[in-house]
């Protein structure tokens, strides 16, 4: 690395002790952005990657909480805004019990690149608490929305810090979050929070835009070696959000998915998954996937199981962070699989990738991948300025435009610094680029 990264990546790991996700995110983004230093030397005379990688602003909060039995239970709240030259902080919340502060840091961190690839008006920022909704009624996951809201309030505003959801926060936290974010401050400012239903405010293509956006920039990827997803045999870890719209668009473009994956296992589907099965089970009954192969008995299910076991031509992982490792990377290659794409945050740990890019397969990074969740929100903050609504066809087309774009971005600043076909360093690269022009004309701020 070069001498002047080496002291910023040194003086992030003193600064944030016990962070292993966040170094992690930095340490990928330094290496990329090694030849920008050496070529543009004000990046070094006004410290600009120090100041990138430090958070503008931090909140840690408590949140009390009272469950359908009388009992009090205390979480902890988090919001953490990285860098505004862009625009306002964006960023979603994650309900989830293995959130913690470096957690949100290493998301708020990649959203910062994220954010700028969109080409929109958009910082980067993360939050969410360590609760777990999971298995809780509708009234104690409200009473514990309008609690963390009455603290995240203070922080947030259309033109100052615009939350939107995560995993662990669907439409129904984010209809609590709103209703109580309305009642706390006497305004209705549908801009202040992303991912609404579309009855009062939200975007239509919002739910989708993740999954769609994962397989637009895979599909871009194909197309450079005179390819598509058409007939492909696919696998996409997860079942949430995000997976599932991820399936329904690969199956819409001819791909044929057979694997997903919960926290509890995994299900093959050698025939193609049933995504009707996948939906009613995850978006309306809130059940496992185990309870699939009672609908469909030619499918597989295996507890525990690894999905990178299930030989493919693309792989989505969709689920969480690090879930792809260096040796389930050898799996997919040994297996035949030529592309990956993210369709979360950091999936892939640094020794997949590593595997990935050396044996030549397509690899497409969360911060340009899965960009397509917060590209739409971005879409949804201007129907909310003007009042308007857009209809899912207006949406899904400026969708694919912004992925496109993303991608062109990617290979551009890939082939400009010498490493043509390496999306990681052509994402990483392409979002400083914005940024770095931005915090150099607004001085030291």
């Amino acid at each position: 690395m070069h001498p002047y990264t080496e002291r910023v990546l040194a003086v992030v790991k003193e600064r944030n002790p016990d962070e292993p996700l966040f170094h992690q995110a930095v340490e990928e983004v330094l290496h990329s952005l090694d030849p920008v230093v050496a070529k543009m030397p004000e990046v070094e005379e006004l410290n600009l990657l120090e100041r990138i990688c430090e958070p503008e602003r931090q909140a840690i909060f408590r949140v009390s909480w009272q469950d359908d039995k009388g009992r009090m239970h205390v979480n902890r709240g988090f919001r953490v805004g990285f860098n505004s030259v862009l625009g306002p902080y964006k960023g979603g919340l994650r309900f989830h019990p293995t959130v913690q502060l470096g957690t949100i840091k290493f998301l708020a961190f990649e959203q910062i690149f994220k954010n700028s690839l969109t080409t929109l008006m958009m910082g980067g920022a993360k939050g969410g608490s360590d609760f777990n909704p999971k298995g809780r009624s509708d009234g104690e996951v409200m009473r514990f929305c309008q609690s963390f809201m009455i603290e995240l309030s203070r922080h947030i505003g259309d033109h100052t810090d615009v939350p939107a959801g995560d995993i662990g926060v669907g439409a129904r936290e984010i209809g609590y979050l709103f209703g109580q974010y309305k009642r706390l401050v006497n305004r209705y400012e549908p801009g202040v929070l992303t991912g609404k239903d579309v009855r009062y405010g939200g975007s239509l293509g919002r739910k989708e835009a993740t999954g769609y956006g994962c397989v637009y920039f895979a599909e871009e990827m194909m197309k450079t070696k005179q390819d598509s997803l058409e007939g492909k045999t696919c696998v996409v870890s997860g079942s949430g959000n995000v997976a599932i719209y991820a399936i329904e668009k690969l199956q819409a473009l001819g791909a044929k998915v057979v694997a997903c994956s919960d926290s509890d296992g995994i299900i093959h589907d050698p025939e193609g998954l049933d995504l009707d099965i996948i939906k009613d089970l995850k978006e309306v009954r809130r059940a496992r996937l185990a309870e699939y192969v009672k609908l469909r008995t030619k499918a597989q299910y295996k507890a525990g199981g690894n999905i990178w076991e299930v030989a493919c031509q693309a792989a989505f992982p969709c689920a969480t962070q690090n879930e792809l490792s260096g040796a389930d990377a050898a799996l997919l290659v040994k297996n035949g699989c030529k592309l990956v794409a993210e369709g979360a945050n950091m999936p892939t740990t640094p020794e997949g990738i590593t595997v990935l890019q050396k044996s030549g397969v397509l690899f497409g990074p969360g911060k340009a991948a899965n960009a397509g969740g917060v590209s739409v929100s971005g879409l949804e903050m201007q129907q909310n300025a003007s009042w308007t609504n857009w209809s899912f066809e207006e949406v899904d087309k400026k969708l694919q435009g912004i992925m496109k774009n993303i991608h062109g971005t990617c290979v551009h600043y890939a082939g400009e610094y010498g490493q043509p076909g390496d999306y990681v360093l052509g994402a990483n690269v392409g979002g400083f680029m914005r940024i770095v022009y931005a915090m150099a004309a607004h001085g030291l701020v």
